[in-house]
């Protein structure tokens, strides 16, 4: 049984290229501009999927943002008017790592913010939490008898 899930493993395993989602046909006959287009690929979010790439993603219309990106690389577009065409036609939200500008700066500055609120809030309470433990939570007669040791001028290891 061992050696028949091993073997169905090891099949697995080296099948694992057979399952790329870039047929040979969309593929460009230049490594170098198809290199490109994986790169950009791997930047933007499948529509359909949302959590994955159109690299990874076997839905329809990533195979159709594919190509796009293909046709348009295949034009002499740049990386960034690439990016600019695909944003241009269907909105920010297909990047997978959105750009830093007014309209997304809540989504990157909230999670330093919420560290910073967090840092603030763990020390007030620290020090709230100091203050409490402090003198002030002796009882009556404690305070008493730390009062009548620091009058002597005894420290209150040698007290008697």
């Amino acid at each position: 049984m061992r050696h028949l899930l091993a073997a169905a493993l090891l099949f697995f395993c080296l099948s694992i290229p057979a399952f790329a989602l870039v047929s040979p046909s969309e593929r460009l006959p230049d490594p170098e501009q198809e290199a490109r287009a994986r790169e950009i690929s791997k930047e933007l979010r499948c529509l359909v999927c949302q959590n994955q790439s159109i690299d990874d993603s076997d839905a329809e219309l990533a195979g159709d943002l594919r190509r796009i990106v293909r046709e348009r690389i295949s034009a002499g577009d740049t990386d960034e008017e690439v990016f600019d065409f695909v944003i241009a036609r269907y909105g920010e939200f297909v990047l997978m790592t959105p750009r830093f500008k007014p309209a997304t700066w809540v989504l990157w500055l909230t999670p330093g913010f919420v560290l910073l609120g967090g840092g603030i809030v763990a020390v007030l309470f620290l020090r709230r939490k100091r203050l409490e433990t402090g003198v002030s939570s002796l009882t009556e007669e404690e305070e008493a008898r730390l009062a009548e040791l620091m009058a002597r001028g005894n420290p209150p290891d040698s007290a008697p």
